[in-house]
């Protein structure tokens, strides 16, 4: 049984099975490329990407890194109140959308295997530090890791682990925002 296993998991590797990204938006994601260049091919973070270009933040999230970051959907964005994004990338909020963005930046490479292991090493919450200066919670609640906003808002992770050459990208179903 033991070498059956063994030669699954060697041809899974070998053809790249087990470790391939999953698909964003309806585009493959890969890990020879940046999170700029697969964010942009991706159909469901096309308001995340106009903000990052907005808030002049390409070449940073191109830069070396490694990054962690948790990309919010469209869907996300459009749960914030009417007129926030359209407010947020006018040039005068430039600070702002700024914050916002790097809010959601960690200046390290972690994957959900990680993130799940603080969140354990922790007691069952972790502190997460973001590039933005805001200070935000992780919890595993049932096997979805959540991430807690400075407002109390709970975004979880709906698709993990999409490794970047400078990174990795968890997709979030809300936007994280500072505390007031």
């Amino acid at each position: 049984m033991k070498t059956i296993l063994a030669t699954l998991a060697v041809t899974a590797l070998g053809t790249g099975l087990a470790f391939a990204n999953p698909r964003v938006g309806g585009a493959p994601m890969f890990e020879t490329q940046n999170i700029v260049e697969n964010a942009v091919n991706s159909a469901d973070h096309t308001t995340l990407v106009a903000a990052v270009q907005a808030a002049g933040l390409v070449e940073t999230l191109q830069g070396e890194g490694p990054f962690t970051v948790f990309a919010p959907t469209n869907d996300a964005f459009a749960m914030l109140p009417a007129g926030t994004v359209e407010d947020l990338l006018k040039p005068e909020n430039l600070a702002t959308l700024q914050t916002i963005l790097t809010c959601h930046v960690v200046p390290t490479r972690a994957l959900w295997g990680d993130i799940n292991g603080m969140i354990r090493a922790d007691g069952g919450s972790h502190s997460i530090t973001t590039v933005g200066g805001c200070n935000f919670t992780a919890t595993n609640r049932n096997g979805v890791i959540t991430i807690e906003d400075g407002r109390g808002t709970l975004a979880r992770v709906t698709i993990a682990d999409v490794r970047q050459s400078n990174g990795v990208i968890h997709v979030i179903d809300r936007v994280l925002l500072p505390a007031m």
